[in-house]
């Protein structure tokens, strides 16, 4: 911890404005998931000496090791580098982390439960061993995902109780909305806080990695909601996408060539078919949560987040079409999955999807290598090859290096006869077909002529 009393609280500009001075200074991240490994680097390449907590003991091994960031391959380089040097530590004694940082990061967010409906047990948990260590003059920036009064309700009031200090006068208190911590130093960051000390002193600390600048925002909660809305926002748009996708199946034309048409605004970069609704589905059923407590009726919002789930639905119907073109089902299918399978993510859920229907599944993630994926399923192979041999169907997830499979020698290697759905939008309809498979896609009416 810096020699100065409230070090984090009263951060001034001036104190920090080399990468020499912030070396006084030690940042904790509690949340080793990507979220947090993404903020850790940032502020370690700024200087900062940045400890890692997190109770989940896998992450902290794969963090220590350095290979916790599959398919980023100049961020797992600058990850290894300061691991080695010791400009990031992990451990899992979170307490520890808190009482010797004089900036504390909580970089983790509500689950979403099985009935869709947010999950705060393990965010209060947290909050309450960040609380019991948390010293007097430390800054605690919330920096996960959010929902409407967060910070300052269950947050707050969190620490304020398990550390018998008060927020803007003992220790600082700050949010940082951001959805994605990839694009940390590349877009403006804001910060927001109740208090003109916590507001001020965040603002110092962001301004270290912020190449666009910070924007300080004093009303909390009207940063939260502006946050949701985005989100939300997006995943409208995604839902029309999804909708209009389905309708170009049906009627047998291509929704990829349909949007080459379109002009301007209606032709929004990144708007395409996606099962992969994980990026903002959080923050849609925060902000339902948040209406439905304030007896209000988000009907759209609802309404494009039921299309978006049901797209993980309609890739294992279009699966299960392929494969009775063949006359085969999804019943003792092998089916082959290229792309990268995240913990709760859609592609996840896919694969419980079509194995409760009898499927047999193998993985094979380009992105990473067996010895990252250790702890994964028995089901993820090392090679493409090992993967693909002896399978009834190829089912496409991601990777921009899949774009470049030799769909020959892939065809050669399957049962006949040989299905391919492509989930990403990778490969070429007639390309698929001409090398002998049967063909399904989202958006992509290729079949139906």
């Amino acid at each position: 911890m810096a020699n100065t009393l409230l070090a984090g609280l009263n951060l001034k500009p001036e104190e920090v404005d080399t990468p020499e001075k912030r070396a006084a200074y030690r940042v904790g991240v509690i949340g080793c998931g990507q979220r947090g490994v993404f903020y850790a680097m940032a502020f370690a390449e700024a200087g900062f000496k940045v400890t890692c907590a997190d109770a989940d003991q896998s992450l902290i091994r794969r963090l220590s090791k350095a290979n916790i960031l599959r398919g980023d391959r100049e961020a797992e380089v600058k990850l290894k580098r300061f691991v080695r040097t010791e400009q990031i530590t992990a451990t899992s004694d979170l307490k520890k982390a808190v009482a010797q940082s004089d900036i504390i990061l909580l970089a983790f967010s509500p689950k979403i439960d099985a009935k869709k409906s947010p999950d705060y047990s393990e965010t209060e948990s947290t909050c309450k061993q960040v609380g019991a260590a948390l010293q007097k003059g430390s800054l605690v920036v919330y920096a996960g995902v959010a929902g409407f009064g967060l910070t300052e309700g269950l947050v707050k009031e969190t620490l304020e109780n398990t550390s018998g200090r008060k927020a803007g006068e003992d220790f600082g208190l700050a949010y940082n909305p951001i959805q994605n911590p990839k694009l940390l130093g590349n877009q403006e960051l804001r910060v927001a806080a109740k208090d003109r000390a916590s507001l001020n002193s965040a603002g110092a600390f962001f301004e270290t990695i912020a190449k666009k600048g910070v924007k300080k925002i004093s009303d909390v909660k009207t940063a939260e909601l502006a946050t949701l809305f985005a989100a939300v926002k997006r995943d409208t748009v995604a839902a029309l996408v999804n909708e209009l996708a389905v309708f170009c199946e049906n009627a047998g034309i291509d929704y990829a060539e349909t949007t080459t048409l379109l002009d301007g605004e209606a032709n929004e970069a990144g708007t395409v078919p996606t099962i992969a609704d994980e990026d903002n589905r959080k923050e849609a059923y925060l902000l339902l949560e948040s209406a439905e407590n304030l007896n209000a009726k988000l009907r759209l919002p609802a309404l494009a987040r039921q299309i978006n789930e049901d797209m993980i639905r309609h890739a294992a119907n279009l699966t299960h079409e392929a494969l009775r073109n063949g006359e085969k089902t999804l019943r003792r299918a092998k089916i082959a999955l290229l792309g990268t399978v995240e913990p709760e993510s859609a592609a996840a859920a896919f694969i419980e999807l079509i194995e409760a229907k009898g499927a047999k599944v193998r993985r094979y993630d380009p992105q990473g290598s067996a010895f990252e994926h250790a702890e994964a399923s028995q089901s993820l192979k090392r090679t493409l090859n090992e993967t693909v041999e002896g399978t009834d169907c190829v089912v496409i997830l991601d990777g921009q290096e899949l774009r470049r499979l030799n769909l020959k020698k892939l065809r050669a290697l399957m049962k006949s006869p040989a299905a391919l759905i492509d989930l990403a939008g990778m490969v070429e309809p007639s390309k698929v077909e001409a090398a002998g498979f049967t063909y399904r896609g989202l958006g992509r009416g290729a079949w139906k002529k």
